[in-house]
């Protein structure tokens, strides 16, 4: 069982508080498995197992509790009166209304609740509107790639990250390679699992699509345009033009769905300059280049697009908001907010040709704010910095050093 020590803080900070906990995120990125190691340091906290109630809804043993009134009940009845009860339900949004099951245990000053949820039904906005801003979200991906890597410690990093793109990040893939030494094409069959289930459950069911053709074709597509700027219009006339009729409002309402179901991320673009958002021409990334690499076969993928997706993703995890920076007629990768500030990244594979250097550099020289700038790179050197722009290798930094 791979550690998830970032979830488990956030966790354990908002412990005890009069908040519903709700970790969010793709199916089988780790989301059950992260509330039992919660639930493992808990005990190792000091509380009692008999304080602890954990129902898994994707089990049939609980198929009784699907229905609200019988989950409170069955919750009601076995709450330790003298002291605080740690409740755990996954995949909370297979009960019909169950805000009123989770409302009337948020009451209780004894209760400490925390629910997943993966169903593309259940994004932010409605759990806002559901539960009435009583909530915090716990956002979770797969592996990052230094909790990948903290499940070969004795292998090298280089070949670690060649895996991580090959393979997958999904947690479970881990086990696949160093315990069953399954293939990529048997891996491959995992994601397909995973991918269908998102796609026929999670989308086609819940949003009331019929078919999956031109739904398909429209995530391959993304899948195979990652960090590129791109318009609802370009994306419906391309297919198009491939023979795929497709309307604009269609495609819109198909990428709303994938990136409710936590598949599909997008990225806006801000205008640095003037402080503001802008409304065209954003760029998506996926959620795992293993799900990238089974969606487009044996088509080749490019490298410099799919480092730029890994890093978007760690930045994702680390910091509250990710943009796309535009200095007039130049574009920064990536905008970031956190509790640290402003800052700004680019992303190359290498930049050891000087014209590749010049050119990576520009966007990051044209903003004229003293907020850190970074250039992430392949390139194995010791940190350099080209006027107060550091250059670090991006392994390094997706690993923390």
């Amino acid at each position: 069982m791979i550690n998830r020590p970032g979830y488990l803080e956030k966790l354990l900070g908002f412990k005890d508080t009069q908040l519903i906990k709700i970790v969010t995120g793709v199916r089988r990125c780790g989301k059950s498995t992260l509330l039992e190691l919660f639930r493992a340091l808990l005990v190792e906290l000091g509380v009692d197992q008999g304080q602890i109630l954990s129902i898994n809804l994707e089990d049939p043993a609980y198929r009784e509790l699907l229905d609200w009134e019988n989950l409170y009940d069955y919750i009601n009845t076995r709450l330790l009166p003298d002291k605080m009860n740690y409740i755990f339900i996954d995949e909370i949004q297979s009960v019909k209304d169950f805000q009123r099951a989770a409302d009337g245990l948020f009451i209780k000053k004894n209760v400490d609740l925390y629910l997943t949820g993966s169903n593309s039904n259940m994004q932010s906005g409605e759990w806002a509107t559901l539960l009435s801003g009583r909530y915090a979200e716990i956002h979770m991906f797969p592996l990052s790639f230094k909790e990948f890597v903290s499940a070969y410690p004795h292998n090298e990093v280089d070949k670690l990250f060649s895996l991580y793109l090959e393979y997958s990040s999904f947690p479970y893939v881990t086990n696949m390679i160093t315990e069953t030494k399954m293939t990529k094409l048997q891996v491959f069959d995992y994601l397909s699992g995973i991918y269908n289930t998102i796609v026929l459950k999670d989308i086609i069911e819940n949003k009331n699509i019929k078919g999956t053709g031109r739904l398909e074709r429209v995530i391959k597509f993304m899948a195979d345009n990652i960090g590129l700027e791109i318009s609802v219009k370009r994306i419906s006339d391309m297919l198009t033009s491939d023979g795929v009729k497709i309307l604009p409002l269609t495609v819109e309402s198909y990428l709303d769905a994938f990136r409710d179901s936590y598949i599909l991320y997008r990225a806006d673009r801000y205008d640095v300059k003037g402080k503001k958002l802008l409304k065209t021409l954003n760029k998506y990334y996926l959620v795992d280049m293993g799900l990238r690499r089974f969606l487009l076969g044996d088509k080749p993928v490019d490298s410099g697009h799919t480092l730029e997706n890994i890093v978007y993703l760690e930045l994702l995890r680390r910091k509250l908001r990710v943009y796309i920076g535009k200095v007039g007629e130049k574009e920064v990768d990536f905008v970031t907010e956190g509790l640290e500030g402003t800052e700004y990244y680019q992303v190359s594979e290498t930049v050891r040709n000087a014209e590749t250097l010049e050119r990576e550099l520009a966007p990051l020289q044209a903003i004229h704010d003293h907020y850190p700038k970074f250039l992430l790179t392949r390139d194995y050197n010791p940190p350099i910095s080209h006027n107060g722009i550091k250059q670090l290798n991006v392994l390094e930094w997706l690993l923390g050093y």
